[in-house]
């Protein structure tokens, strides 16, 4: 609980109000002193927010981030706007600690915003591969198959992307994955074969694999839009190599349109991709655009594929 002496800008904290703020208990404190632990980016609004209080009418709640250290806590602040219930100069209100909900907040949003990425992904690559079975296909009745097939493979490598609850142990071996994960862009007609995987034998955990099949689920995405696999001639290539910390993949493509300038990795799939290789694996993302396609390389904690 707070209240605030308006002609003199001092509050007055009960105890547990002085501990959301991470400040020593005190008879008195100055609003200067308390918007001095305001997020530098929140100060200016939450100062014009409490003025402007004095003028408004009826209850207000303000949410504003206050500093701990290097820790961002979310504060509501609470109480009756006009001078309501001021009592000889001194209005009063509340402090809540609002952190867990705006953590929520900002997870649906992350989440809002990753979930239409991947329905326009998955919209491309649903393009990509109707062009894909055209190409190897004689009659409608055959490309209504092969897409099909194509599509089936897609949902099946896309139950990859999500957690799965009440599994334990390895999810999958690592060439198994990046199979499954490929198969809906292989071409299996006349161009059957031009996705070539050869990765050593090892097992990846649950995490590993909701993790790696983000990764190449983007990498392949963007490949169908711009990259080798966006042609009939285009082949892609992964390989693998392991010492004793890092497990390295070589994502090679070749065949592709001609790469005249090398591209701007700044979109939300490139940042989601090196944002998750580097929190989950310890690891990191490099590409290497080439004039014969785009050589793409992944390095990951070996000690992290089995999490």
């Amino acid at each position: 609980m707070w209240s605030w002496e308006v002609d003199n800008n001092n509050f007055t904290m009960d105890e547990r109000a002085f501990e959301l703020w991470g400040l020593p208990w005190a008879e008195v404190v100055s609003f200067e002193a308390l918007s001095a632990h305001i997020h530098p980016a929140d100060r200016d609004r939450v100062r014009a927010a409490f003025s402007a209080t004095r003028s408004v009418a009826g209850s207000y709640e303000i949410d504003f981030r206050i500093m701990l250290g290097d820790d961002a806590r979310w504060i509501s602040a609470r109480g009756q706007g006009a001078d309501a219930g001021i009592v000889d100069g001194v209005m009063f209100g509340i402090f809540l600690d609002v952190t867990g909900r705006k953590q929520a907040e900002e997870g649906h949003e992350l989440l809002a915003g990753e979930m239409s990425h991947r329905v326009k992904n998955l919209l491309a690559i649903a393009t990509g591969l109707t062009h894909i079975s055209s190409r190897s296909s004689k009659t409608i009745e055959e490309m209504a198959k092969g897409l099909t097939e194509r599509l089936t493979a897609l949902g099946r490598a896309h139950d990859l992307v999500r957690p799965l609850s009440g599994r334990d142990g390895k999810a999958a071996l690592l060439g198994d994955l990046l199979s499954v994960l490929l198969a809906p862009y292989d071409d299996q007609g006349a161009f059957a074969g031009r996705i070539r995987i050869a990765v050593p034998r090892m097992g990846v955990g649950e995490g590993t694999a909701t993790t790696l099949a983000m990764v190449i689920h983007e990498l392949a995405t963007n490949s169908v839009k711009h990259g080798a696999l966006s042609v009939d001639c285009g082949t892609l290539d992964i390989s693998s190599t392991t010492d004793e910390r890092d497990v390295v993949i070589i994502w090679a493509e070749a065949g592709g349109p001609a790469i005249h300038e090398t591209p701007e990795m700044r979109g939300f799939g490139s940042k989601m991709i090196s944002r998750s290789l580097a929190q989950h694996f310890s690891g990191s993302l490099s590409y290497d655009w080439q004039s014969t396609g785009l050589v793409c390389t992944l390095r990951m904690r070996k000690d992290r594929l089995a999490l």
